[in-house]
């Protein structure tokens, strides 16, 4: 890496700059994105799926947030390290680089980031280059992904495209625009009911759209990856035209009013349309939240989906714990592609939504922790294994954590885990009156470990996709804030955790669905949550001294819906086992 590093430097050099910010996502600001789009672990050797770095002329750093900060420290090297969460990027530019010119990829941040930056490190002189200086130093860069797009039947999406288009269509309306800048692919996919397979783990076609006030759209995506039945698919209203004639077609919207995201979307997009002469209207990307507040068809196929993941994991468990009492030899790799091959007994099942975090012992207090050949570790006995999996199915997208014992777990596991558990409760167990974010929400997963003067540091909850990404805004519950309210059909996660540094790590995570619980005539409207993940919680973990009455009910009446939903697809065997746990 080092000598990249000094090409990169070298490159910089002859743009007379001092240094250059490189963000991980693509420029379809993506959580995942295609080999030939991974500059920065070409440049940083980094394999997680958030992290900037920074190189200068006679230094470089790198900042990734709590989830990675030990991954980093393994992989990354020629960088310091820093934790995003306490120091960001520009603060550290102040002081690093004071009256410097730094340049950066207008396509791989968005406005507000830029505005950001600028803002907090006012000595240094920003510079738009283009293109990325990356590109022409990266030899064998990989190709761009091809593949073909595909329909969403309506049986899986609910809602027909068309419909879709003209909701929206009110809605740029509504704000006084004339056409929508769309940038994020999954809104892309979700508007037109189509899906791709250009990033791993989810269902992308990497393009962009213009939603005009007609509600007609033009999407920029090469001919040939639409084929005549998604042509057929798209009908009239909607244009495919290759992405080469984007600018000509932004130029076209001069003097047009043009709504534009400035959280989500890449600032290229608002230099050209300023450059076109359009007026652009700030706003958030108008597919988000609709495409968040899940149809009942979706919530339908989302509870199904669950169903065959949550059958695959209690398999997977019961055969983990005879396997452990028979002493076989386990490793995380193994363990993972057991969990995995359970998994595709559904012929309902596709691909993973991520990739499988599979920790054992001390690897499970790395949050976000994937073994390798080097790393993958035998399970100990009276340790702890972490779990965390999803799969991708045409009715839905799932993601579970399950922590289990290996052998006979310590006092101080069971104490940590029951703690986690009890938050996990509180949030499923939550009732709030409408307009509640999930921030105002976050401390209720965290207060049992609070009392213990321990935390964790990652969110408690993301959003979730149907059939779409495994991480989906705008709702989440963190303490970091900055989220939406929550609204009936969004679907997130709940996921608190503890991480013993060198020793264990724990995470139980379900995903919930928001529901509305009351809404007497003239009061305000109130929403919990349901809990559709449907696999056992390892009661071998729990400390039941800690559980108040109430928390041992939930358990229970979880337990006894996990049951109900598998009974019937089980072996004796299997049968038996779980009747004993639940």
């Amino acid at each position: 890496m080092l000598e990249r590093i000094a090409l990169l430097r070298a490159a910089l050099a002859g743009e007379k700059l001092d240094g250059f910010i490189l963000p991980l996502n693509d420029e379809f600001m993506g959580e995942y994105v295609p080999d030939s789009a991974r500059r920065l672990q070409w440049l940083t050797g980094f394999t997680g799926s958030a992290g900037m770095a920074v190189v200068l002329r006679d230094k470089s750093a790198f900042f990734t947030d709590g989830r990675y900060t030990l991954q980093a420290q393994a992989e990354v090297k020629g960088f310091e390290l820093y934790n995003s969460g306490d120091l960001v990027l520009e603060k550290w530019l102040g002081k690093q680089a004071d009256k410097t010119v730094i340049g950066y990829d207008p396509k791989l941040h968005t406005a507000s980031a830029i505005n950001r930056y600028k803002h907090t490190a006012k000595t240094i002189t920003w510079k738009d280059i283009s293109p990325n200086p990356i590109d022409s130093l990266w030899q064998e860069r990989p190709a761009s992904p091809m593949g073909a797009a595909f329909i969403q039947p309506l049986a899986y999406a609910g809602e027909s495209s068309s419909a879709k288009r003209r909701r929206i269509a009110e809605d740029i309306t509504d704000l006084g625009a004339d056409a929508a800048i769309l940038t994020a692919p999954d809104s892309v996919c979700w508007l037109l009911n189509i899906r791709g397979s250009d990033v791993p783990y989810t269902p992308f076609l990497l393009c962009y759209a213009i939603l005009y006030a007609s509600g007609s759209v033009t999407l920029y995506v090469d001919k040939n990856r639409i084929s005549d039945d998604v042509a057929v698919h798209l009908g009239k209203e909607v244009t495919v035209k290759p992405p080469e004639l984007l600018v000509a077609d932004m130029n076209a919207l001069q003097h047009k009013h043009v709504l534009y995201d400035p959280v989500n979307s890449p600032f290229w997009f608002y230099v050209r349309l300023q450059e076109a002469g359009a007026t652009v209207v700030e706003g958030d990307d108008p597919c988000r939240l609709p495409k968040a507040c899940k149809n009942t068809v979706e919530l339908d196929g989302m509870s199904q989906a669950h169903i065959h993941d949550g059958l695959a994991v209690t398999r997977f468990l019961y055969w983990l714990e005879n396997a452990v009492i028979k002493g076989e030899t386990l490793t995380e790799i193994s363990v993972a592609e057991k969990l995995e091959s359970f998994r595709t007994l559904s012929d309902a099942y596709l691909f993973p939504s991520f990739a499988t975090i599979s920790g054992s012992g001390p690897n499970g207090a790395i949050m976000h922790y994937h073994p390798t050949p080097a790393s993958d570790r035998v399970l100990e006995k009276d340790s702890l294994l972490l779990v965390d999996s999803g799969g991708q199915y045409r009715q839905g997208t799932t993601d579970i954590t399950r922590t289990v014992a290996i052998g006979m777990p310590g006092d101080a596991m069971k104490t940590h885990f029951t703690l986690v558990l009890k938050g996990h409760i509180a949030l499923a167990r939550a009732v709030f009156p409408e307009g509640t974010s999930g921030s105002q929400l976050d401390a209720l997963a965290r207060q049992y470990l609070w009392q213990a003067g321990l935390d964790y540091d990652h969110g408690t909850g993301h959003g979730v996709g149907s059939f779409l990404s495994v991480h989906e805004g705008p709702q989440r519950i963190s303490k970091r804030g900055g989220d939406a309210a929550l609204m009936p059909g969004m679907v997130l996660s709940n996921e608190p955790g503890y991480y013993k540094a060198g020793a264990y790590g724990i995470r139980i995570e379900s995903l919930l669905v928001v529901k509305e619980v009351s809404a007497a005539p003239g009061r305000k409207r109130y929403f919990g949550f349901d809990t559709i993940t449907l696999a056992p919680i390892d009661m071998r973990l729990v400390d039941k001294t800690l559980l108040a009455t109430p928390e041992t009910r939930w358990l229970q009446e979880y337990h006894q819906k996990v049951a109900a939903a598998h009974m019937s697809s089980l072996t004796p065997a299997e049968k038996g086992w779980l009747e004993r746990i639940c």
